[in-house]
């Protein structure tokens, strides 16, 4: 946890732009927090998360001077893109990081409070799930959700075959 408490993210300005480096540097080291969890069924989020993590980066690698705040790179993309934004580029991984953003918060609340499963209390099946509901669920399609339903494992499976294809 160490590593986390190191990189936290900064106070929202007065203007309320968010610096697209720190906010970078900051969100990078959540990958790695779901490596000490110990279970391969954070895999799919891990991964998701780093992904949309990459597209952002490098759309600021590309011009670090043009997309000094997150704002900066939304507006370019609307410009950019028109009718398909906000579904496309930096700004639609910028939407699944931050529900993956919420997903984590709502995960780890879940476990501070002391949720479980009073049958089996060393599972965190209750705590991913209620994460899932409240922060993915809608979002994905009927597939997915009811892939989740039926069992969260196997939701890794099906997120590791679109991968390999």
């Amino acid at each position: 946890m160490a590593l986390l408490m190191e990189h936290q993210f900064r106070q929202l300005p007065a203007d309320r732009q968010v610096e697209t480096r720190p906010f970078l540097e900051a969100v990078s080291y959540l990958p790695p927090f779901f490596d000490c969890l110990g279970s391969t069924i954070f895999a799919p989020i891990k991964a998701d998360l780093s992904g949309n993590i990459t597209k952002i980066k490098s759309i600021y690698d590309s011009n670090p001077g043009r997309f000094k705040t997150l704002q900066q790179i939304l507006e370019a993309e609307k410009e950019m893109h028109g009718g398909e934004w906000p579904k496309v580029g930096a700004t639609l991984a910028l939407m699944w990081l931050k529900r993956g953003l919420k997903f984590i918060q709502v995960f780890l609340q879940s476990l501070v409070d002391g949720e479980k499963d009073e049958n089996n209390p060393n599972l965190i099946r209750v705590n991913v799930t209620k994460a899932y509901e409240i922060a993915l669920k809608r979002y994905h399609g009927w597939f997915v959700q009811q892939l989740f339903k039926v069992h969260p494992k196997y939701l890794q499976i099906f997120f590791y075959t679109i991968n390999v294809l």
